[in-house]
């Protein structure tokens, strides 16, 4: 499922986190929005995966005190995914629909959130219940958040090396944001998953992974603002470990920057690192051109590229434009990693350099 692999980058590689001061105020407007994504991914020789993601998001007050949210995407990826290690690709088509919905409740110091998420593919399904909520002080300097997320999956490769197999994921957050000052706003995030079932790739030479993956994360962010320039800076550290062994490192530094007539331009910069799986097999140039095998006594064993170890950079650029109830974002990102850059690990052995450029079109009314 390297389909799954792909929109993980992709999640990673867009996402662009606001802070929250308080807990928020009932929607005055409602907004409508309108998304286009095209992401293209290469290594030397090879363009690999392109992935094309229309998507159309709805928010709207209900009453006073409530508000509904809709979102619904629909991804379609083609091209080739590495088989084993970065060769012999492999050609791939599908197309994913997703849609989730969530209801909030707002009082002064509180919001209560409750959602529900299904997306399918032609060999996944995935359905998803969500709650969430914050809790404010009176002052509203700061704001404590929690929430728990239940993902059931199903997976039905269309090469039925497997059939009707499930995957069980509960995720679990708490958070606390701090007013530090007029110019200062932190805040600090904690994660907890634990999954068990299905979690290896059906499609990969030599993939068997274990049936249990839990992760932990830790997220800490920091804006500031720059009262001489009217902009404001966005860093972030992110620290994730799991039960494969990985360990990974997010250093990630934004700056957004009001112009005159409306314009905003936010440059961004991410660097990232990761050890490889426990039971990542390294490649091994004996066996070219074919898969290394994996040792004879081995349990669980995977070449997929992004259970090695390595380290990626990114640089994004967004040009954002506000008239009156419009408002249009433009935003560019080019995505690279590399074996030799992992910074707490030798890196996985000939990997090839792989990049990823990405674009994505926004336009937004409110109403």
């Amino acid at each position: 499922m390297s389909q799954n692999s792909t929109r993980s980058l992709l999640a990673a590689a867009l996402s662009l986190p606001l802070l929250s001061a308080q807990a928020e105020a009932p929607p005055e407007n409602g907004t409508l929005a309108f998304k286009y994504l095209d992401y293209q991914d290469s290594q030397p020789g090879a363009n690999r995966v392109r992935v094309t993601a229309p998507e159309v998001s709805l928010m709207t007050p209900v009453g006073s005190a409530w508000s509904l949210s809709a979102n619904h995407i629909v991804d379609s990826i083609t091209g080739a995914s590495p088989a084993y290690h970065t060769e012999a690709l492999t050609r791939l088509h599908d197309q994913r629909r997703a849609t989730d919905v969530s209801v909030t409740h707002y009082t002064d110091l509180t919001t209560a959130t409750i959602g529900a998420s299904y997306s399918a593919e032609a060999d996944y399904v995935s359905r998803g219940l969500s709650l969430a909520g914050t809790l404010s002080t009176e002052d509203k300097n700061t704001t404590w958040n929690a929430g728990i997320n239940i993902l059931r999956d199903t997976i039905d490769p269309s090469n039925q090396l497997v059939s009707n197999e499930r995957k069980r994921v509960t995720d679990m957050s708490l958070g606390w944001t701090q007013v530090l000052s007029t110019h200062d706003l932190a805040q600090l995030l904690l994660g907890v998953s634990r999954g068990q079932g299905y979690y290896s790739d059906p499609y990969k030479i030599f993939d068997q992974r274990p049936r249990t993956r839990n992760h932990e994360t830790l997220l800490l962010r920091w804006n500031h603002h720059l009262e001489a320039s009217g902009g404001t800076s966005r860093l972030s550290y992110r620290y994730y470990q799991d039960s494969f062994a990985i360990r990974a490192h997010t250093l990630t530094a934004e700056y957004v920057q009001p112009l005159a007539g409306g314009w905003t331009l936010t440059p961004q910069v991410r660097l990232y690192s990761q050890s490889a799986a426990e039971f990542y097999v390294e490649h091994d140039s004996n066996f070219d051109p074919f898969p290394t095998n994996p040792p004879a006594s081995a349990a669980y064993y995977t070449e997929e590229q992004r259970l090695a170890a390595f380290g990626a950079r990114t640089l994004g650029l967004t040009v954002s434009r506000k008239l009156g109830l419009w408002s249009v974002d433009l935003r560019a990102q080019h995505y690279e990693q590399r074996s030799n850059w992992a910074w707490s690990a030798s890196g996985s052995r000939n990997l090839a350099p792989f990049r990823a450029r990405i674009l994505q079109f926004a336009l937004t009314r409110q109403f």
